[in-house]
């Protein structure tokens, strides 16, 4: 199997993840804020269109972004990766072959 070659990762994606803040009210609530951008290679897999009631239209679009696996071992199911106004939710994520060199998110793009 060939070695993936690093300058494959053209896209600078932002990571982002659930951080604990305290509201006016004195409560624990979340939001989502930037932990960091990366560098990775986006890769459209599927992608489909339902029609729901109410003639609404809901888009599923999976994606496979592949990232460094030093720059992306951070990185777990309940966060999310943005890029370009682009937010995608993780399904799962993947290091192939178990090899720590690269790793493979499989994601739904959040369409609005």
């Amino acid at each position: 199997m060939p070695k993936r070659q690093t300058n494959k990762f053209k896209h600078k994606i932002d990571v982002f993840g659930n951080v604990a803040m305290v509201n006016e009210l004195n409560e624990k609530s979340f939001r989502f804020e930037k932990i960091k951008s990366i560098w990775s290679d986006i890769v459209p897999q599927t992608g489909s269109l339902q029609k729901q009631a109410a003639d609404t239209i809901l888009a599923n679009v999976t994606h496979k972004i592949i990232v460094r696996y030093s720059a992306g071992k951070i990185i777990t199911k309940d966060m999310q990766l943005h890029f370009r106004g682009h937010k995608f939710d993780i399904n799962y994520i993947l290091n192939p072959y178990f090899k720590n060199e690269t790793l493979e998110i499989f994601c739904t793009e959040v369409v609005k």
